[in-house]
């Protein structure tokens, strides 16, 4: 059963089921958690939430000289509705436009957030809670949808969109590899905050647009450290603090700050390793062009006996698709054409859009190819680099992609 109470009646032992207010308003990562720490209860009292709902089946019920303000019996059934609902799948295509909404008000949080941090304010860790959330909810419907998209960035929004794809990247590798829902926020808080430290670095340092020499490096290392240190005193699991400080770590040892090894470095901080990786090397720096995705897959696979667990690498790969959104890839009728959409019971013949005719060496008018239909008649014969071929704005032949372009054409 659930009931509400004021806040001045909890006690350990009772589950705490839902706010009476604002996420806002709150410094709880989670909305729903067994009140066991005693500080929890202080820090709860020194908020402006007044009330809570408690539910009476997974922990305490209030003392019998206490009256409940309101007691119900459905609402957990109800709530759970609500979330399906709001997790139900839906096609590419359409969770690419909520992903493009809930990428807009994430950037806008991360810039709030480190701008805050940088003035030596700590990180807003319910904003950052909520945003995980979202995100979550977009995986949920669809696993490649925001991470796809997080992957586009500019100069001047790399730093806060760098994390946001780290952080949707961390979500779908934790659900891959069968973590709680509790496990996954950790893992995309860890994602979402890797990088806090950078708030340190000086901007000239940070902002640079070419290699750094040895003593703008030595700064830039330092940023995992100031992570840590940002982190650690703040209610966090001590997991997520310790994936910031070592998410460069190398299985091999050569890595940084502290040179750990295989097991040494935490189960957070190797995953962390992989997607921001992954998302950097994908991703157009004003010194660099970024891969096209499924080479830098092809290009991490060879690095993954020094730098990353091997494990968990096939796990990532999984994850974000053995061709991703985006990737160009060459087709049996010899085409060229781009992933638009890929499933994990089609991970081989994904949805992809046709644009150039090998034979003819010209640009055609796109056609979409569903290569999962036998009526396609046609499979993917391999990867290209666009690197290799005088292509612009590849990626505005996928995340323009809408359901008004559903037919298929063989």
């Amino acid at each position: 059963m659930l009931k509400r109470v004021d806040v001045e009646h909890l006690c350990p032992g009772m589950f705490v089921h839902e706010f009476c207010g604002s996420w806002m308003e709150h410094p709880f990562l989670r909305t729903r958690f067994l009140l066991n720490e005693p500080n929890d209860l202080e820090r709860l009292r020194a908020t402006t939430i007044r009330q809570v709902w408690i539910d009476t089946s997974k922990g305490l019920d209030i003392p019998a000289e206490v009256t409940a303000a309101e007691e119900v019996d459905s609402p957990p059934e109800e709530t759970d509705k609500q979330l399906a609902q709001q997790a139900k799948p839906s096609s590419t295509s359409k969770e690419l436009h909520q992903a493009r909404a809930i990428i807009g008000q994430a950037r806008e949080t991360l810039k709030t957030m480190l701008h805050d941090v940088r003035l030596g304010r700590p990180p807003d860790l319910p904003a950052a809670g909520q945003l995980i959330d979202e995100m979550t909810l977009s995986i949920k419907r669809n696993p490649h949808a925001l991470i796809s998209l997080a992957r586009l960035k500019t100069a001047d929004n790399y730093s806060y969109m760098h994390s946001i794809a780290v952080g949707a990247l961390m979500i779908g590798l934790a659900r891959r590899m069968g973590h709680d829902d509790n496990q996954v926020r950790q893992a995309g808080l860890a994602g979402l905050l890797h990088d806090v430290g950078k708030t340190r670095v000086p901007l000239t340092v940070l902002n640079k647009p070419g290699p750094l020499d040895p003593q703008e490096w030595a700064i830039m290392k330092s940023h995992a450290q100031w992570g840590y240190e940002i982190l650690q005193p703040l209610p966090l699991d001590e997991s997520i603090a310790e994936a910031c400080l070592h998410h460069h770590e190398k299985i091999d040892g050569s890595g940084y700050p502290d040179g750990l090894k295989q097991s040494e470095i935490s189960l957070l901080a190797r995953m962390a390793s992989i997607c921001d990786v992954y998302d950097a090397v994908t991703s157009d720096r004003p010194y660099k062009e970024g891969w096209q995705p499924a080479i830098a897959l092809q290009r991490m696979a060879q690095w993954t006996p020094q730098q990353f667990d091997k494990s968990i690498f096939q796990q990532f790969v999984q994850t974000v698709g053995i061709y991703p959104l985006g990737s160009l890839v060459r087709l049996q009728s010899e085409h060229l054409a781009i992933v638009l959409d890929v499933s994990d019971n089609r991970l081989l013949t994904p949805q992809v859009r046709r644009f150039y005719c090998l034979r003819e060496q010209r640009r055609i008018t796109p056609g979409i190819v569903d290569l999962a239909l036998p009526e396609a008649n046609n499979s993917i014969t391999g990867r290209e680099d666009p690197a290799d071929w005088p292509f612009k704005n590849l990626d505005e032949l996928w995340h323009g992609f809408s359901s008004t372009h559903s037919n298929s054409q063989p």
